[in-house]
């Protein structure tokens, strides 16, 4: 069985991430969507477990002591954590696995698994990102400022991705993210495991 491929997607806030990233795991066959651990407070309508692991913030930090995390980063005053055995384990059964994280996340990530994959997307402008953030109706003027500011950092850090996708048109992007990894399942490395027998009746005399 071929090993899966790690997908990081990244986005600031507002671009529509999360929405694409669930969409995309309904729509393709053999694709886990990782669940990270944080200790941010759960928002409403999150689930734990399903949207993320809520932990306190003692217990993460043993975690990081432990080494029990792939990638981790401290972002809007709070933890974030990507569970390593977790990654692995769906990538040895054959599963593409996709990583929702934030560019200091993607970074660490790379360092460990250089072979994954990342894609970048981002909003059509400024001012419909500020309308997504606001739409919210659950931060102040002042926190969607900093969530702002923070936003145009984490576009800076676009180059050091492998794709780029404006989500301007929910489907167009939809399909751009499908395109992605059905064009990456084709490639010659995976394929020769998928195809080991139909190569071999083919090219041996």
């Amino acid at each position: 069985m071929p090993q899966g491929t790690l997908y990081v997607v990244s986005a600031p806030s507002g671009a529509g991430k999360t929405s694409l990233v669930k969409a995309l795991h309904e729509n393709v066959p053999g694709l886990a969507v990782s669940v990270s651990h944080t200790t941010r407070a759960m928002r409403p309508g999150e689930i734990d477990g399903q949207d993320y692991h809520f932990v306190a913030p003692a217990v993460f930090e043993r975690m990081i002591a432990e080494g029990a995390f792939l990638e981790h980063a401290r972002v809007f005053d709070n933890y974030y954590g990507t569970s390593q055995a977790a990654v692995e384990e769906c990538l040895q059964r054959g599963e593409d696995v996709i990583l929702e994280i934030d560019w200091q996340g993607a970074r660490q990530v790379r360092r460990l698994m250089p072979a994954s994959v990342g894609v970048f997307i981002l909003p059509p402008s400024r001012e419909i990102l500020r309308q997504r953030l606001k739409g919210r109706g659950q931060d102040s003027e002042a926190i969607i400022e900093r969530r702002m500011n923070d936003a145009i950092a984490e576009m800076s850090h676009y180059p050091e991705y492998d794709y780029l996708v404006v989500n301007d048109d929910f489907p167009r992007a939809l399909e751009s993210l499908r395109e992605i990894v059905h064009a990456n399942r084709l490639r010659i490395a995976r394929q020769e495991q998928v195809l080991s027998k139909l190569l071999q009746e083919l090219l041996n005399a």
